[in-house]
């Protein structure tokens, strides 16, 4: 059994993760290309600055990549996008704690600063809350498909609970108690 077996298919969340990958896929595709577009030396740790953070070929690279990626999983949507959207920001967030460690170090080789640091902390947390919206909590609401793929005995039995409290009572025809036939 695979975990995509136990996740919904079809369901108003998969707009949210949809949005949160292309928008994210795409500001770093634009910071890769930005990056290519002023020539970078590919490991040079110079200290060259695209939109604030520092950057060289490689990180450019890298970024082009994983906007690449995220844009797919926007494309894809669903449970794909949602997957992505937290891989990717579980991604973001050890490369933030990563690189706070060798910031001034010969290791740095995608010349990261404090900046790129912080940009790869927010980045994180906000695809990885993309990913994870309406998939993880303790008080999901009884209708989220997350919930009900979770408890599908409980979610039939108040689907029929419903649906008995819905129904129409049972129309009585002719020669019921108190009528008269002809």
């Amino acid at each position: 059994m695979k975990l995509s077996d136990e996740l919904p298919v079809d369901h108003r969340l998969a707009t949210v993760y949809r949005i949160g990958a292309g928008l994210c896929g795409v500001i770093l595709l634009v910071f890769g290309i930005l990056g290519f577009t002023d020539q970078l030396g590919f490991f040079d740790t110079s200290g060259s600055q695209v939109a604030g953070l520092s950057t060289n070929g490689l990180l450019s690279l890298i970024s082009v990549v994983v906007g690449l990626v995220l844009i797919a999983g926007a494309g894809i949507g669903g449970n794909v996008a949602s997957m992505v959207n937290m891989t990717v920001g579980a991604l973001f967030l050890l490369s933030g704690f990563v690189h706070i460690f060798i910031l001034d170090k010969g290791a740095n080789v995608l010349d990261f600063g404090m900046s790129n640091v912080i940009f790869s902390f927010v980045m994180g947390l906000l695809i990885l809350t993309f990913g994870m919206y309406g998939r993880v909590t303790g008080g999901l609401p009884h209708d989220n498909p997350y919930w009900r793929s979770r408890h599908p005995e409980q979610a039939a039995r108040e689907d029929a609970a419903r649906r008995s409290a819905t129904a129409e009572p049972p129309r009585l025809t002719g020669g019921g108690v108190g009528q008269t036939s002809r």
